[in-house]
């Protein structure tokens, strides 16, 4: 939920008042996110099952269980796909026609996102794509761009998944910033569908996992940076994608204008009320528009009251993967075993 060069505006500040000195010293902003990037990671040691860094034949390969596991072993190969994912000579099959297309979240990278779900979904007969978006590189935090720059990504990753495969249409799936404002603003503005005329849409479905859709107050911490007068200088240190993704931001505004939907798309949205990152929860929800495609809004707690995964868990739940593999297939959709419900999730 970014917006390419939001920097505060200064205005009507008092005669002989420095107009700079109620912004917070950038010096202090750096350990203030390095600080949120440690709680974020929450470092665990990896279980000791190898990196794969491509499919290859058969073999979908062994994820992990966890994301924090997931995140550490990514550190040495930051721009590896996940286990099942971008098999350029994949072929879709006629019972499923269009690949999945995985969309990671703010800070996170496609291995560590998506080595739960990637091997599942390939494992289920489809053509998995996995892209990392929103920083160089190298860098294994990645989600951090402005969403209209890594919206830009997006579209020239969908149109080679298209070009290679042969499909018409994708489905997306995304987490967090890459299950909202990130997928939907490719959808309006960078090419993703074709309001007059939806038959030539490039996305048939998309799948928000906790998706960051109307801005977030972090639990009260953005509140709380923009009345302190350090949003700007975090978004600075830590991209600008924190302040796109708060409630009432540029880009927010601009996507929200009109409407959630796009004309010709599906849309479901699989929402935790256990979430601390994206909050309210009840943000993630999408509104369809007069003249937009279809939602499904689903709270996991309704499904399994007993799931108490939060933000991070959620790609990682089985109850979240069951539900995400019946979206996809409706034909094929199973209720979800509630006895596989985790009790630790974050």
């Amino acid at each position: 939920m970014q917006l390419p060069h939001l920097r505060p505006t200064v205005r009507d500040h008092p005669a002989g008042r420095n107009p700079r000195a109620r912004q917070w010293p950038r010096r202090q902003a750096v350990p203030i996110l390095l600080g949120f990037l440690f709680l974020l990671a929450v470092v665990s040691a990896p279980d000791g099952r190898p990196l794969r860094t491509a499919y290859s034949g058969g073999d979908q390969g062994a994820g992990y269980a966890r994301w924090e596991r997931a995140f550490v072993a990514s550190a040495d190969h930051p721009d590896a796909p996940p286990p099942g994912a971008d098999d350029w000579d994949c072929v879709p099959s006629a019972r499923h026609p269009r690949p999945v297309v995985l969309v990671h979240g703010t800070y996170e990278n496609a291995y560590s996102n998506w080595s739960a779900l990637s091997p599942r979904l390939r494992a289920e007969g489809y053509c998995v794509f996995a892209g990392n978006f929103g920083a160089p590189r190298g860098d294994v935090v990645k989600g951090r761009a402005a969403v209209p720059r890594s919206a830009a990504e997006v579209a020239r990753f969908v149109d080679r998944v298209l070009d290679r495969t042969g499909a018409r249409q994708v489905d997306l799936v995304g987490h967090s910033q890459g299950g909202g404002i990130l997928p939907r603003y490719y959808l309006k503005f960078a090419g993703g569908s074709e309001p007059g005329d939806p038959a030539r849409n490039k996305v048939h479905h998309l799948i928000g996992i906790a998706p960051a859709n109307h801005g977030s107050t972090v639990s009260g911490l953005a509140t709380l940076a923009r009345r302190l007068h350090i949003l700007a200088p975090v978004a600075e240190f830590g991209g600008q994608a924190l302040a796109d993704q708060t409630i009432g931001s540029a880009v927010n505004r601009r996507l929200d204008d009109g409407g959630d939907t796009m004309p010709g798309v599906r849309y479901t949205t699989v929402v935790t009320r256990w979430d601390r990152i994206v909050t309210p929860y009840e943000r993630q929800y999408l509104s369809p528009a007069r003249s937009g495609g279809p939602v499904t809004n689903l709270t996991l707690q309704d499904v399994c009251p007993g799931d108490r995964t939060g933000h991070m868990g959620s790609p990682y739940d089985p109850v979240v993967l069951q539900l995400v593999s019946n979206a996809l297939d409706p034909a094929a959709a199973r209720r979800p075993d509630c006895a596989d419900v985790p009790t630790d999730r974050g």
